[in-house]
């Protein structure tokens, strides 16, 4: 996806952040057309809403449950049929934590320890995953979000601030990701890599068509990041799914220069890594023990630079 032909960004923002808005009008500054723009939704047609926001009529398809990772995909690949260059999807939440999504998917079989098996959820949202990655079309994906409290010590709860709703590394697999609050007014940026931070410029003022605009620019004529480093930087993040262990590894194998090129990088990989062992924990599965279970070889094996 970096330095490729395709954006995938990722809006979150609780209820009134004005991400659909902004979404829409990112989308419409990245075609020639309002009819180029499609909306997935899932918020019990809340697209219809924004119908006259812009020149012109955009394409929606409503999302019912079950909120399921293959429906998502499906519902891509099928905007992609009629020739849709920007997907707009409204909310994207829906696909881990709504009715018949990851979550309920990893509930309908426990494992040993009573606890919910993601094993099977995890793959069905690597598949939604790759269809994203594998789309002909710029996707903006706009999330949930709300307040987080780690309760691990109960009696010394702890505010994690606001979150996305969505599996732990899928902002960090978007081309950029923002969090939204103040009605659109202002973002905090998750993920805004260096060659697009003029398109979404300092985090304060509303976001748009001219955002739009400077993305499709970039992609039209922009510098792009080196191919070795964006391949590094997927095999990076499909090994944190392993933990610090496997993340570790893949750090001792690269080159010297790599390592220079990669380590503004780390400490996103390194955060998400240790965001899955401690689910791994939480699942009475050692990081050890996910690793044999899962790994089979492979993420020890890629083929790094």
């Amino acid at each position: 996806m970096f330095g490729g032909s395709k954006a995938i960004i990722g809006i979150a923002g609780p209820t009134g952040s004005g991400k659909t808005l902004t979404a829409l009008l990112m989308a419409r500054g990245m075609v020639s057309k309002p009819s180029e723009i499609g909306f997935l939704d899932t918020e019990n047609k809340r697209g219809s809403f924004y119908a006259d926001k812009l020149d012109g009529k955009f394409q929606i398809a409503d999302l019912y449950p079950p909120f399921s990772p293959k429906r998502y995909s499906q519902a891509v690949k099928e905007f992609q049929e009629v020739g849709v260059k920007v997907l707009v999807t409204d909310s994207v939440s829906h696909e881990w934590e709504g009715e018949g999504g990851c979550d309920d998917i990893a509930n309908m079989k426990m494992g040993k320890s009573g606890m919910p098996n993601w094993i099977g959820a995890k793959r069905e949202h690597k598949g939604f995953m790759g269809t994203l990655l594998q789309s002909d079309m710029h996707h903006i994906c706009c999330l949930r979000a709300r307040e987080k409290t780690d309760f691990k010590n109960p009696k010394e709860p702890v505010s994690l601030g606001m979150q996305p709703v969505c599996e732990k590394n899928f902002m960090f697999e978007m081309t950029a990701s923002i969090l939204m609050s103040n009605e659109g007014r202002n973002q905090q940026f998750l993920k805004v890599p260096y060659f697009l931070k003029e398109a979404f410029g300092t985090g304060e003022g509303y976001l748009g068509q001219e955002t739009g605009k400077k993305i499709i620019q970039w992609i039209n004529t922009g510098e792009k990041e080196d191919p070795a480093v964006a391949k590094c930087k997927s095999e990076m993040l499909m090994a944190c799914e392993f933990g610090m262990t496997a993340v570790e590894a893949l750090w001792n194998r690269l080159s010297i220069p790599m390592k220079h090129k990669m380590n503004p990088f780390m400490d996103v990989y390194k955060a998400a890594a240790r965001a899955y062992d401690e689910q791994a924990k939480e699942e009475d599965e050692t990081p050890a023990e996910t690793l044999k279970a899962k790994l089979n070889g492979t993420a020890l094996t890629l083929n790094l630079p």
